[in-house]
C-alpha cells in the first residue's frame, strides 16, 4: 500500500518542464524519487483521485537513520548538481522528529537543523532564484512541518473554566529550534525579490493561506510573531489574496466573538489590520465599514478584551481618523459594549473614547453628545477612582474642551449634578481636586449657565428631600397606626 502511495505521488514531467532553465542545472538532475504536493492551482498529472485534495502535504517516509545524513554545501557543488542536492536537502527537512524525548534523535535533529539553517542562508545571501520545482518542493516542506494539530488549553484537558489569558502558563513549542528555521525559510522565500508571485501564488494559494491563519491560535507567542509578518508580508505581496486574508480573519473575529471567546492570535490579527486599514484608499468602501461596525466594534464584549485592546483601539482609531463620519458609528459602539462591573475594562474604554474623541467633528460630536455624557456623568461619580479619574482626564484634551465649550448648553447640565456629588462626597482627595478644577472651568466659560444649573439642581435637591420627607411621614403615620392597633388587640385579651 505504501509503495502505491509512493508511486502516486510522482509528478510525470512535462513538456514545459523540459524546456525551462533552471538554476542549479538541467532538468536532468531532478530527483525522480520526490513527491509532489497537490494544489488546487496545480494539478498533478497521473495521480491517484484519492491523493487530489488541494494543498494537503503529503507525510515524509519513515524516519530511518541511513536517511538523515550530513550532504555536502550547496557552495561546494557544480551548478549543475545543485538542484539535485537541493531536493535533497528539502527530503530531509521533511523528516518529523521526536521533540517530546530531547534525547532522541539527537544527531538526526542536528543534522536537520544545520540543513535548515544553510538553506535559510542561502536565501538571505541573494541567492534565493530556484526553479519551479524546487519552489514546489519547498512550499511542501514548509507545509508538513508547521502544518500540525495544535495542543488544547490547558482548561480543555482538566475541564476547569477558562481563566484569565495572562495568567495562563504558557505552551512554547518544543520543536521550535526546528519550526524557528521553518519560518524563517517562508518568510526570506516571500520577501525575496527573485520571487514570482504569479509562480509563487501556485503554491502559496487559499488552502495554505488559511492553514496559516488557523496556525495563530498557537500558545506559544514566538510563532504568532512569525506568522504575524510572514501573512502581513503575504498580503502585500500577494493582490490576488487581500480579499481571501480580510474575509478569513473576519471569521475568526466572528467564532471568537459569539461563540468561542478563546483564541490566541486575536492581537496579532490586530496588528495587520491595523497597517492594513491604515492602507484603505478613500472614500472608504462599504465591505470596510461592515467589518469596522459587525466585527471591530463587537470585539469590545469578550471578556478577554484586555490582551488585546491597544491593537483593537488602533484600528478602530484608524478607521475614524480616515473617515471623520464613522465616529458616530465608533462612539454608540463603545457605548453599546460599555462595562457594567469590571472597572479595569471601563478605564480601557475611556482611554479609547479620548482618541477617538480627538478625531471628532463638531457635526458628529452633537449627534452622540448626550447618550455619551449621560455615560460619562455615571464614570464621574464611579466609587472606583481609576475610572473617575479618566473620566475627569477628559478635560485635559484641548480637542475635547473645545468640543464641549461649544456644546456647554448641552453638555454642562447632563454632568452637573455628578461634579456636585463628587465635591460633596467622593473618597478620592485626587478626584476630589479634578473635579474642583473642571467645575472651575464651566464657571469661567459660562457663569450664567453654570448659575442655572446649580439652580435646577439646587431645587431638584429641594425636591428629593421632600419627598424623601413625606415617604418618612407616612411611614412614621403607618407605625403610629400599627402600634394603636397592637395595644388594642392587647387590651381586648
Amino acid at each position: 500500500m505504501f509503495k502505491k502511495i509512493m508511486k502516486g505521488g510522482h509528478r510525470k514531467p512535462s513538456k514545459s518542464d523540459s524546456t525551462e532553465k533552471y538554476a542549479f542545472g538541467p532538468p536532468g538532475s531532478h530527483n525522480p524519487g520526490s513527491v509532489v504536493v497537490n494544489h488546487a492551482s496545480r494539478p498533478v498529472l497521473n495521480a491517484p483521485e484519492q491523493n487530489s485534495s488541494p494543498s494537503v502535504p503529503i507525510a515524509p517516509p519513515p524516519l530511518s537513520t541511513a536517511a538523515v545524513e550530513p550532504l555536502p554545501l550547496l557552495r561546494d557543488v557544480p551548478v549543475s548538481e545543485r538542484q539535485s542536492l537541493f531536493l535533497r536537502k528539502l527530503q530531509i527537512c521533511s523528516y518529523q522528529l521526536d521533540f517530546t524525548n530531547m534525547l532522541k534523535t539527537v544527531r538526526e535533529k542536528e543534522v536537520k537543523r544545520r540543513t535548515l539553517l544553510e538553506l535559510v542562508d542561502f536565501f538571505q545571501s541573494g541567492s534565493g532564484k530556484i526553479t519551479e520545482v524546487c519552489q514546489e518542493e519547498m512550499i511542501k516542506m514548509v507545509a508538513i512541518n508547521i502544518f500540525r494539530c495544535l495542543p488544547p488549553a490547558s482548561h480543555e484537558n482538566t475541564g476547569q473554566e477558562v481563566t484569565d489569558p495572562e495568567e495562563e502558563e504558557t505552551h512554547l513549542e518544543p520543536s521550535w529550534p526546528h519550526l524557528q528555521l521553518v519560518y524563517e525559510l517562508l518568510l526570506r522565500y516571500v520577501v525575496s525579490s527573485d520571487t514570482d508571485t504569479k509562480v509563487a501564488k501556485r503554491y502559496i494559494d487559499h488552502s495554505f493561506v488559511l492553514k496559516l491563519i488557523d496556525l495563530f491560535d498557537s500558545e506559544d507567542p514566538r510563532e504568532r510573531d512569525y506568522l504575524k509578518t510572514i501573512l502581513h508580508r503575504i498580503y502585500g505581496k500577494f493582490m490576488v489574496h487581500r480579499p481571501f486574508i480580510r474575509k478569513a480573519i473576519n471569521n475568526i473575529f466572528y467564532r471568537y466573538i459569539y461563540e468561542t471567546e478563546s483564541y490566541n492570535g486575536i492581537g496579532e490579527l490586530l496588528e495587520i489590520l491595523g497597517s492594513i486599514i491604515n492602507g484603505f484608499a478613500l472614500p472608504m468602501k462599504e465591505e470596510h465599514k461592515l467589518f469596522l461596525a459587525r466585527a471591530l466594534i463587537p470585539l469590545h464584549k469578550p471578556k478577554p478584551v484586555a490582551t488585546y485592546h491597544h491593537q483593537l483601539s488602533y484600528c478602530v482609531t484608524q478607521f475614524v481618523e480616515k473617515d471623520y463620519k464613522l465616529a458616530d458609528t465608533v462612539i454608540r459602539g463603545l457605548l453599546k459594549y460599555w462595562p457594567v462591573t469590571n472597572c479595569q475594562k471601563e478605564v480601557l474604554f475611556l482611554g479609547e473614547l479620548e482618541e477617538v474623541l480627538e478625531a471628532t467633528q463638531s457635526a458628529e460630536f452633537q449627534r452622540c453628545m448626550v447618550p455619551l455624557f449621560r455615560q460619562i456623568a455615571r464614570c464621574l461619580n464611579s466609587p472606583h477612582f481609576q475610572v473617575s479619574e479618566r473620566a475627569l482626564f477628559f478635560w485635559n484634551n484641548e480637542h475635547i474642551v473645545g468640543l464641549i465649550a461649544q456644546n456647554r448648553h448641552v453638555v454642562l447640565p447632563l454632568i452637573f449634578e455628578a461634579l456636585e456629588k463628587n465635591i460633596l462626597g467622593h473618597w478620592n482627595q485626587a478626584v476630589h481636586g479634578l473635579t474642583v478644577n473642571v467645575r472651575k472651568m464651566f464657571m469661567e466659560v459660562d457663569a450664567e449657565l453654570f448659575e442655572e444649573c446649580r439652580r435646577q439642581y439646587e431645587e431638584k435637591m429641594a425636591r428629593a428631600r421632600e419627598v424623601e420627607d413625606q415617604r418618612e411621614m407616612t411611614w412614621k403615620r403607618l407605625a403610629d397606626v400599627a402600634a394603636e392597633r397592637g395595644e388594642g388587640n392587647l387590651v381586648a385579651v
